[in-house]
């Protein structure tokens, strides 16, 4: 009951912090006010060139980018954790806090995104989530992506990664043919991570 409790919970959140991307001006203005507000960069990469946002019924997304063979794109999403807002009504239990949040929002974001239940996901040691992404916890999906969410790909990757205090954050890799997108998924791998800290 409780699971079920926080998958409502997490789809409403979900929904709720897309929206607030999606009423202001989707450019790469809003993108890069969204990275400084929660401690993020996002390295430029060759042969990869900003495209268009898409309006999407599915899950709101704040950049994009594809490379110039079109095996591969990207998709960022970034939710600052200052903008979370959590309507929790439960008289026996706290409201969860943002920190707490991110490994059962990433499995929502899967079961969102994904066209069927057959995903694989893989959770990131604490030392590999610092030195690749200078974060937290970070986590990797597999899967079939749902046609409404993207109709000119098949498959799905989901990285997402948490800072405390900072963010939730989350690039998607979409393509169609996985020996020729696997080699550009490991040279971008890395192409979002927080900033980091100053000593």
């Amino acid at each position: 009951m409780k699971k079920s409790r926080y998958s409502f919970l997490l789809t409403l959140l979900t929904v709720c912090v897309s929206a607030v991307a999606a009423t202001e001006t989707v450019s790469r203005q809003l993108f890069d006010q969204l990275l400084e507000e929660s401690g993020l960069r996002v390295e430029s990469r060759q042969a990869f060139t900003d495209i268009p946002i898409q309006q999407n019924p599915v899950l709101a997304y704040e950049h994009a980018m594809r490379h110039e063979s079109g095996a591969l794109e990207l998709r960022f999403i970034v939710r600052p954790l200052g903008r979370i807002e959590i309507e929790y009504n439960d008289p026996h239990n706290a409201a969860p806090e943002p920190n707490h949040l991110f490994p059962l929002l990433f499995e929502s974001l899967t079961q969102h995104l994904a066209a069927n239940n057959d995903t694989s996901s893989n959770t990131l040691s604490e030392v590999e989530a610092k030195e690749k992404f200078n974060a937290q916890w970070a986590a990797v999906a597999a899967f079939d992506v749902d046609p409404q969410f993207s109709s000119e790909y098949n498959n799905a990757i989901l990285l997402g990664m948490h800072k405390n205090d900072q963010a939730d954050a989350y690039t998607l890799f979409l393509y169609n043919d996985p020996e020729t997108a696997k080699p550009l998924i490991s040279t971008t791998l890395g192409i979002m991570s927080f900033t980091p800290s100053s000593p």
